[in-house]
């Protein structure tokens, strides 16, 4: 094994340490999994089966291979952030999502089956911009 300096490595590599991204925000984790969402626009990626109508325990367990949650934990620097896996409840809390802005993003009632990438993180990306009127009225008819 030959050993580099960092500014070698810079050269020939792109080099992200794990400590910038330590402390990144709620938008900034939300955008880079959009972000890596975009990389493969065209993927299909797995729904979840209705997820409004699961229990919350069960809900919270809910996984998928190949969904846009696998997507964000396949990542080493949203892992680094703390993502501990791929399931809807640790999605929820790590990207500090309601249920139905996750709902939004992970179910098929809205997409059937499977999904695009491109789609999925559309709808990452929207819940950047905060609620909206309409997803202020379903949160006050739905509880």
């Amino acid at each position: 094994m030959k050993h580099q300096t960092l500014d070698q490595l810079h050269a020939v590599a792109k080099i992200e340490t794990s400590a910038a991204y330590s402390e990144m925000t709620r938008n900034q984790r939300i955008e880079r999994w959009a972000e890596l969402l975009e990389q493969h626009p065209e993927r299909c990626l797995a729904a979840f089966t209705g997820t409004e109508y699961l229990h919350l325990e069960e809900r919270a367990s809910v996984r998928g291979d190949g969904s846009a949650l696998a997507v964000a934990f396949d990542d080493p620097v949203l892992r680094a952030c703390g993502l501990k896996d791929d399931t809807y409840g640790e999605a929820r809390r790590f990207f500090k999502l309601s249920d139905w802005q996750l709902h939004e993003i992970v179910c098929d009632c809205h997409v059937g089956a499977t999904m695009k990438a491109h789609w999925a993180a559309a709808r990452v990306r929207a819940t950047i911009g905060g609620k909206g009127f309409f997803a202020w009225l379903r949160q006050r008819i739905m509880y």
